[in-house]
């Protein structure tokens, strides 16, 4: 027994709690108001429990602080029952007044105020912490003290309650019942009826082992009318020892919140609308009581592992009169009236990062099936109350016929028995019943009440710290380091000095080009001949002919620049010389280091071996390569798309798009290793390219290295700003891999992201539409002063723009667009509704994760992608048939995708992959008529460069040349490439518009001059201009450069012969 009772013992650590001093203390007495000074004590409890009370001290009000110097020790267990007591049972201090003594009568006392003290700090890990309380009286008072009482009080500990392994693997859970709202109307108050009690409860862990019931009895009828206010303060649990002011906690209120961010039910808009109306008319019952409970290491591993076995956590709710109470409690009867439960998804706190969730969710009737469906719960939490209050009941009745001094032995136990999570006064208070215990149970059975009511209740849950930790970005950043270590820099470019000397080069080079010029000038003038001429006098005419000129002193100003940026960069001489024998040294050599220059230049300009690094020799800009890249991808010419990216990476290393691209390019290749090749070289350029990421991460996922495909992805949603798509495809990966919990946690940051893009966009647009109006209106008001015809005009104008050659087709079909007789084979293709549609559409976050993968040809994921957009709920947006045609279409699967389309022609970019499906089925009419309407839209399609590259090729089979010609001289204005002024050429050709032809292939030819087809074109004009001699040259270039096309090659020759016979067929008919 000794050795049990010291281990016991050694369980406990004694918190000391001192008070200080008293300040500004008040006294009601008229004596002491008279003298200045009374008598005082303050006493010190815990949950009723008395620790100890202070000696009398003497206040004088004029020092306005008295001093009390009062210690006493509360002892605390470790476990973490007593931890979670700890902090829902706060320090109370009382200050009392004592009266005068007045014949022998004993002392009497009044309450002056009294104060509380949370205990918090110390399971933070401190030791010890002072405060500051403020004194409240027992009645409050609403008039404002300018000097208002407070106690300073001292809290300490010997040793931290709890050790720092304990502290960083325990937790601290805050549950707080706000208000339940659209209550039944039979809980409403009868007149003359006794008062009701309203409790709301919830189990959680406790231990590994076991599990804490909190009890919210403090419930309060309140009437409609009026909406609860924000900003009001949170209450403490326990308030009956409390005085009025102390049911609040300090600095801690309920803020308001948009209905669209809760995590619970009843968020759409028709729920909104009912929460709106029903929070202000109807009656509600509010407890905006917070309960703090403390977990340990093995309780925060069972709230996870019971979340993770089921999200949905019963939360009951009972309204009992204390007339029924006490019946209950004398019989036993299990069967609680208004008994009503709603189930709390806590899902959501085993999402990375996420430490709150607070909602609304819909009260039921209680059913034990529905408990166990639902929360894998058989028992009650109320019932199991009430059966322990009721047992609590019988065992003090039991015990009444024992003495008075044996109930009190027994009281002080009783806490201890009676409180396996919960608080010993709280299990009489918060079982109630109403009026009639046998009427409410047949409330009870008649139908759903609450159901019909639609009550609900706003629940929510806290914790210090999150159940799964979000990794951080510098992580990520880390670990994308390990996978994919950053290229090194690029090698910095020539110092200031070598710079210096590169400028002294390139001006020799000028000066002796310019010298040249001006000998080759004196030769043309009538010199001497060379040979008739020796080196010196050749040198006395030239320098003649420049000084008479200026050009030698033009000469000298030019490279006096080059020479001082010598001097100061590359000899790093900036100040004067003052010592002219320095100075006479200096500048020898100097001298003699520029002439050595010259020489080294010299050589440069003739040495038949030299390297001409001047940036005149790149002709195409890295835009224009880049832009003839994306066309051969499209047009499927792979071979020359990777010349072109090859040369985009070597002239900017630094540049991640290029690679990502090219990476793209073997996606569509299906050669998915090389893509992952560019994906990481664009990622090893740039650490934070996220489409780069984003891919490597899909193509992790494809090659099953999950783990890195998870470090990829993550890292792509940690950048700024954040991406709809980089958090769908996250969530994509997860579900994929099965965890149900971490992919709704990534599609549901990926609607927040959304919503919030599209409130900004929206906002955006409505500026913008502001703009508009204003501008309109002053347009208008000028129209008004120019006159009614011109305002005609103007709309004519305004339908359809200024025909020019290459928009007379759109014009004319938007014309035939605005005649309803007017269609492609007899139906109009588009209607004004259908051309508004895109306008009202709204994207989901399958949609733009199908979005970017398709536009990366990443087929599989983006099939995963649309098929959960398929069974999301409310079936598929309206841009879910031309994502799936692009599936198909990639796949090719043309006439699936044609199929897919048929139902979605709503806006321009449907008209142009419908013609893409109908012109690689070989089907050109229908091809032609669906490019024709794509380009009738006001806003183009957005591959509208490919649009017009083969609809001007249909032009060109079909023989309509000057269409064709309208065609692709748009794309010329728009998106200039070799293939549009190829085909501008061609066009003319056909039309005997030579010089026109002739201007146009040249163009192609420079931008690339290694197109056969372009030198066959070229050689045709040249025949046909009858410059023989240069068709030859460029038909060798043609075959050179393998020219396919058969007919071009059966033109030429026909054509070649036709002319070789001209002449003679000529002469033939002059001799006749």
């Amino acid at each position: 027994m000794e050795t049990a009772k010291s281990t016991e013992e050694t369980n406990y650590k004694t918190i000391e709690v001192t008070v200080v001093r008293g300040n500004y203390l008040p006294s009601s007495l008229n004596q002491a108001k008279k003298t200045g000074v009374f008598q005082s004590s303050v006493q010190v409890e815990v949950d009723g429990n008395v620790l100890g009370e202070s000696e009398k001290k003497e206040v004088e009000q004029v020092a306005q602080h008295v001093e009390y110097d009062f210690t006493c020790g509360l002892l605390c267990r470790g476990d973490a029952e007593a931890l979670s007591q700890l902090l829902s049972k706060p320090l109370i201090l009382t200050v009392r007044e004592f009266w005068p003594e007045e014949k022998k009568a004993a002392a009497r006392t009044a309450v002056v105020g009294q104060a509380v003290v949370d205990l918090l700090p110390l399971l933070q890990g401190q030791c010890s912490f002072s405060a500051k309380v403020p004194l409240n009286p027992v009645i409050g008072s609403s008039a404002k003290d300018t000097n208002p009482p407070t106690l300073c009080v001292c809290v300490r500990l010997s040793d931290p309650v709890l050790s720092e392994a304990e502290l960083s693997s325990s937790n601290l859970l805050r549950v707080t019942v706000e208000t339940a709202f659209s209550i039944p109307g039979s809980w409403s108050l009868e007149s003359g009826s006794s008062p009701c009690k309203y409790s709301a409860a919830l189990e959680v862990p406790l231990t590994a082992q076991k599990d804490q019931v909190l009890l919210f009895c403090e419930g309060q009828l309140k009437a409609g009318g009026q909406r609860e206010q924000h900003g009001r303060q949170r209450k403490r649990p326990h308030q009956a020892l409390l005085v009025p002011a102390n049911h609040f906690l300090p600095a801690a209120f309920f803020q308001a919140e948009p209905v669209e961010e809760e995590d619970g039910e009843l968020t759409g808009s028709k729920d909104q609308a009912f929460r709106k109306t029903v929070e202000i008319t109807k009656n509600r019952v509010s407890w905006d009581t917070e309960m703090p409970c403390f977990l340990d290491a093995g309780g925060t591993s069972r709230l996870r592992q019971k979340i993770t076995e089921s999200r949905l956590w019963p939360v009951e709710i009972m309204r009992l009169t204390k007339e029924a109470e006490t019946k209950m409690l004398s019989e036993g009867n299990l069967d609680i009236p208004f008994h009503g439960v709603g189930f709390v998804d806590m899902g959501r706190l085993l999402f990375p990062g996420v430490r709150r969730i607070r909602g609304a969710y819909s009260i039921q009737t209680f059913s034990e099936a529905e408990l166990l469906k639902k929360a894998k719960r058989s028992v009650s939490v109320l019932k199991q109350h009430v059966k322990f209050a009721a047992d609590q009941v019988k065992d003090r009745s039991g015990s009444a016929a024992g003495s008075h001094k044996a109930r009190g032995a027994k009281e002080p136990k009783e806490p201890v028995k009676k409180q396996p999570g919960s608080q010993s006064r709280m299990i009489a208070a918060d079982v109630g019943a109403n009026g009639g215990a046998e009427s409410e149970l047949h409330l009870n059975l008649e139908a759903d009440m609450y159901a019909e009511a639609r009550t609900y209740i706003i629940i929510e849950v806290t914790l210090e710290k999150p159940l799964v930790s979000k990794t951080p970005a510098e992580e990520l950043s880390s670990r994308v380091r390990a996978l994919i270590p950053p290229k090194p820099l690029h090698p910095a470019g020539p110092s200031r000095a070598e710079r210096a000397v590169l400028d002294f080069h390139r001006q020799v080079g000028n000066v002796v080009t310019q010298v040249s010029d001006q000998y080759t000038e004196l030769l043309a003038a009538g010199c001497k001949p060379v040979e008739n001429c020796s080196r010196e006098q050749m040198y006395a005419e030239l320098m003649g002919s420049l000084n008479d000129n200026g050009r030698y002193f033009a000469f000298k100003e030019q490279m006096k620049h080059a020479v001082v940026r010598i001097v100061r960069d590359k000899m790093q001489r900036t100040e004067p010389i003052s010592d002219p024998q320095e100075l006479k040294l200096f500048v020898s050599k100097l001298y003699v280091y520029l002439v050595d220059e010259m020489h080294i230049a010299h050589n440069k300009i003739y040495s038949h071996d030299a390297v001409d690094d001047s940036p005149d020799e790149i002709q195409l800009s890295s835009s224009q390569l880049r832009h003839f890249a994306r066309e051969a991808r499209l047009i499927g010419d792979y071979k020359q798309a990777v010349e072109h990216y090859q040369e985009l990476v070597v002239r900017e290393p630094t540049e991640p798009s290029h690679k990502f691209e090219w990476g793209t390019l073997y996606m569509l290749t299906g050669d998915y290793t090389k893509a992952r090749e560019c994906f990481r070289g664009a990622v090893s350029v740039q650490q934070a390219h996220r489409p780069s990421l984003m891919m490597c991460g899909v193509l992790a996922a494809m090659f099953e290295g999950h783990q890195e495909a998870r470090t990829l992805l993550e890292r792509a949603t940690s950048i700024e700003p954040p991406s709809v798509a980089a958090w769908t495809l996250l969530g994509l990966h997860h579900e994929i891999q099965g965890g149900s919990i971490l992919a709704e946690s990534a599609f549901l940051e990926a609607r927040r992201q959304l919503r919030a893009n599209e409130a900004k966009r929206r906002a955006q647009s409505g500026d913008e539409e502001e703009e508009e109006e204003e501008e309109k209106e002053v347009e208008t008001q000028e129209t008004k002063e120019e006159g009614v015809g011109r305002d005609d005009e103007e709309k004519d104008m305004a339908a359809c723009p200024p025909p020019s050659n290459e928009k007379d087709l759109q014009c004319r079909d938007q014309q035939q667009d605005q005649n309803p007789d007017s269609g492609v084979q007899g139906k109009p293709p588009v209607d004004g509704s259908s051309i508004s549609a895109p306008a009202k559409l709204s994207s989901t976050i399958y949609t733009a994760a199908a979005q970017f993968l398709l536009q990366n040809a990443a087929l599989q994921m983006a099939e995963r992608a649309l098929s959960l957009e398929l069974l999301s709920d409310g079936g598929p947006s309206v841009s879910y048939p031309l994502l799936l045609a692009r599936l198909r279409l990639l796949r090719a699967d043309y006439r699936g995708a044609a199929d897919s389309l048929q139902e979605a022609l709503f806006n321009s970019d449907a008209w142009a992959l419908n013609g893409h499906c109908h012109f690689l089925l070989g089907a050109f009419t229908d091809a032609r008529k669906s490019y024709e309407w794509s380009l009738n839209f006001p806003q183009p399609p957005s591959d509208c460069h490919l649009v017009l590259l083969r609809l001007g090729s249909i032009y060109l089979r079909q023989e309509t040349y000057e269409q064709a010609k309208g065609v692709y001289l748009r794309a010329c204005e728009e998106s200039p490439s070799c293939l549009t002024w190829l085909g501008l050429g061609t066009a003319c050709y056909r039309l005997e518009e030579l010089c026109v032809a002739e201007e146009a292939l040249t163009q192609a030819n420079h931008l690339n001059w290694q197109n056969a087809e372009v030198w066959a074109y070229l050689s045709l004009v040249c025949l046909r201009s009858g410059r023989q001699e240069e068709a030859e040259q460029f038909y060798e270039h043609a075959t050179r450069f393998k020219l396919q096309e058969e007919p071009l090659l059966k033109e030429f020759a026909e054509l070649k012969q036709q002319l070789r016979f001209t002449p003679l067929a000529s002469c033939f008919g002059t001799s006749s």
